[in-house]
């Protein structure tokens, strides 16, 4: 059996930590080789000593600093800055990438692993949203492979493995609908930020928490959706499944659907991408349908959750603008965590960016990912100023 070396891009975070875990209960199986975060030295000082990585990156210099002063016994490198996360994903001596970034800063390092050549884990949703034309090109060309992390891609990814080569008719990406599933419109205008950050199913990252209580995370994974399985917008369909054990649906021609169901727990995925073709004999994760009652599915709202619909724009739009949706949520959802915004200005401002993109044309070619930055830069710093000056549109 080959051991797989691991680089662990965003260890710290969420999928960084359940990957970690993984890794600790197989370690017959996964080496870590290096592991790249942003600014929790403390966490990552943790990890490097159970872990014992040769490479380590912290995107913060501050944070590099303390990391050495906290491990003075660590022979390994230590690197600074977001150079640091593409060294880390293209490191020689690791053949296996759990691309785990939160945000648009996950984009660089991914596309630098699958140039390289590396088989991709893919947790980080920007890539295939703001590059997915790009992405899929330099696939292609460098013959690498990418898996998915996110439960719903990899449940659609699990259905196809026995479609014999039949060619998708409709994917149907589920989703909880989110803490506020239930909540009337009136009520929906005073949501706090602990009332968005209460998920009743799924335990995540602040931001991808936000998102799910927006809906703007199901849109973004239609987005992926689109890329990595290489299927038309209007053949995506999101349902709302409360209990969230069915995690995707494909179609095929003859009408009939594979669904993928199991316990909400992202190590599952997380596990079935590091140890594809094979599956792990995991302790967590057996399910058992008798004790989970009836599944239920809803169409999503469109009113209360204009978010997903603007996905669906982006797409209709064409070029790059999904890239200039995903930067202006990004702020948007950080500018409500931060206080400075109500939960109803997040959606307004993601229509009022998108809006002005396609108006000024800023997004309608890209030839590489220093030019998907780019506009990438020009949506951040456009929704940066609508925050300061206050001056977000909301749509009548």
């Amino acid at each position: 059996m080959n051991i797989k070396n691991l680089s662990i891009l965003g260890s710290t975070g969420s999928i960084g930590r359940q990957t970690l875990d993984i890794v600790r209960r197989f370690p017959e199986r996964f080496r870590v080789t290096a592991l790249s975060a942003g600014a929790n030295a403390d966490e990552m000082a943790r990890q490097v000593r159970e872990f014992n990585p040769l490479f380590v990156s912290m995107s913060e210099p501050a944070a590099a600093e303390k990391l050495g002063k906290l491990l003075p016994e660590y022979k390994g490198v230590i690197v600074s800055g977001a150079e640091g996360a593409v060294q880390s994903a293209v490191h020689a001596q690791a053949d296996f990438i759990v691309s785990a970034i939160v945000g648009a800063a996950g984009i660089e390092p991914t596309y630098a692993a699958i140039k390289a050549g590396k088989t991709v884990a893919l947790a980080n949703k920007e890539t295939m949203v703001a590059a997915g034309r790009l992405i899929s090109d330099a696939l292609k060309a460098a013959g690498a492979s990418l898996l998915p992390v996110d439960s719903e891609h990899s449940a659609i990814f699990q259905c196809l493995q026995g479609s014999a080569g039949n060619r998708i008719h409709k994917i149907y990406l589920t989703s909880s609908g989110g803490p506020f599933r239930t909540w009337d419109a009136e009520r929906l205008k005073k949501a706090t930020l602990a009332d968005a950050l209460a998920h009743p199913v799924w335990s995540m990252g602040r931001k991808v928490t936000v998102d799910s209580s927006t809906m703007m995370n199901k849109g973004l994974e239609v987005i992926e959706a689109r890329w990595i399985f290489d299927v038309a917008p209007a053949d995506i369909q999101i349902v709302v499944h409360p209990k969230s054990i069915v995690h995707s649906m494909v179609q095929f021609a003859d009408g009939c659907i594979i669904a993928q169901a199991g316990t909400p727990d992202m190590r599952s995925p997380i596990a079935y991408a590091m140890s594809w073709p094979e599956r792990l004999r995991l302790d967590f994760s057996a399910f058992n349908p008798l004790e989970n009652g009836a599944w239920e599915f809803y169409p999503p709202d469109a009113e209360r959750f204009p978010c997903w619909r603007l996905a669906y724009e982006a797409l209709e739009m064409g070029d790059f603008y999904p890239a200039v949706l995903n930067a202006a949520n990004e702020i948007a959802v950080q500018a409500f965590l931060d206080g400075v915004i109500a939960y109803s200005d997040i959606a307004a401002l993601n229509s009022a960016i998108l809006a002005l993109a396609f108006r000024e044309g800023i997004a309608q070619n890209a030839d590489d990912i220093a030019a998907v930055l780019q506009i990438d830069g020009w949506a951040r710093a456009s929704a940066s100023e609508m925050v300061k000056t206050n001056s977000i549109p909301h749509r009548s």
